[in-house]
C-alpha cells in the first residue's frame, strides 16, 4: 500500500483509519448492546443475573481507557494472535460502548408499548425495537464520540502504522486514527502544527456528530 514520505504529511490514512474504526466498532457493538438490552429487559428472569450483569455494565463504564488498552493488548493482539491491528482496535472499543449501547437502549425500550395477541418475538420486532430506535441513534452518537475521542486504549492495540489500506486490509493491519496520529505528531516528533490541524478536525467532526 502507498505511504506518505516523511518530506510530505498527509492525514488521509489517519481519517480512514478513523472512519473504519468507528464502522467495525459499530458493526459489532450494536448487535451485541440492543442484543443484550432486550435479553435482560425480556428473557432473562434470574433477578441476581440481570442485577450482576447490569452492575458488570456499570463497572465496565467507569474503567479508566488505558487499562482497556492493556487487556486489549493482551487478550486480543497476542492470546488471540491479532498483533497490532485495527481490528483489536475496534473489539477493544466494543468493550467500552458496550455499556453505553446496553443502557441508552433499556431506557428508550421501557417506553415502549407490548400490544395484545401477538407472540412476544413479533411483539419486539414490530412495536418495541422501532420504538428504541432513538435510543439506539443517541447510543450511536454516544459512542462515535468516545471513538473519535480514543487514544489510550488505541495506542497498545491499533498502533501508530500511517499507510493508505482498504477497509479488510486495513482492519488487519495496524493503522494510526486521527487522535493517536495527533499523539505521535505533537509528543514524538513535536510537530505541533500538524497536530493542531488534526485538532481542527477533530473538533469539527464532533462537532458535526452532536449536531
Amino acid at each position: 500500500a502507498p505511504s506518505y514520505l516523511s518530506a510530505r504529511i498527509g492525514i488521509l490514512p489517519d481519517i480512514l483509519n478513523t472512519l473504519y474504526i468507528v464502522i467495525a466498532t459499530l458493526l459489532i457493538v450494536l448487535p451485541l448492546g440492543v442484543g443484550a438490552a432486550i435479553y435482560l429487559t425480556e428473557y432473562a428472569t434470574n433477578r441476581r443475573l440481570i442485577g450482576a450483569i447490569e452492575y458488570a455494565a456499570e463497572t465496565l463504564s467507569g474503567i479508566p481507557s488505558i487499562i482497556y488498552g492493556l487487556v486489549g493488548m493482551l487478550f486480543f493482539c497476542q492470546f488471540l494472535n491479532m498483533k497490532t491491528s485495527l481490528l483489536a482496535g475496534a473489539l477493544t472499543l466494543v468493550i467500552m460502548n458496550l455499556p453505553t449501547i446496553m443502557r441508552t437502549t433499556q431506557e428508550s425500550y421501557r417506553e415502549g408499548a407490548f400490544g395484545l395477541g401477538a407472540g412476544k418475538w413479533r411483539v419486539i420486532r414490530t412495536v418495541v425495537l422501532p420504538g428504541c430506535v432513538d435510543g439506539v441513534i443517541t447510543g450511536c452518537i454516544l459512542s462515535v464520540g468516545r471513538i473519535l475521542g480514543e487514544s489510550a486504549a488505541l495506542l497498545f492495540t491499533a498502533g501508530f502504522a500511517h499507510a493508505l489500506n482498504d477497509f479488510f486490509e486495513g482492519l488487519s493491519s495496524a493503522g494510526a486514527t486521527l487522535t493517536v496520529a495527533l499523539y505521535v505528531y505533537a509528543k514524538e516528533q513535536g510537530r505541533f502544527d500538524v497536530a493542531f490541524a488534526i485538532a481542527a478536525i477533530l473538533m469539527i467532526l464532533t462537532l458535526l456528530i452532536n449536531g
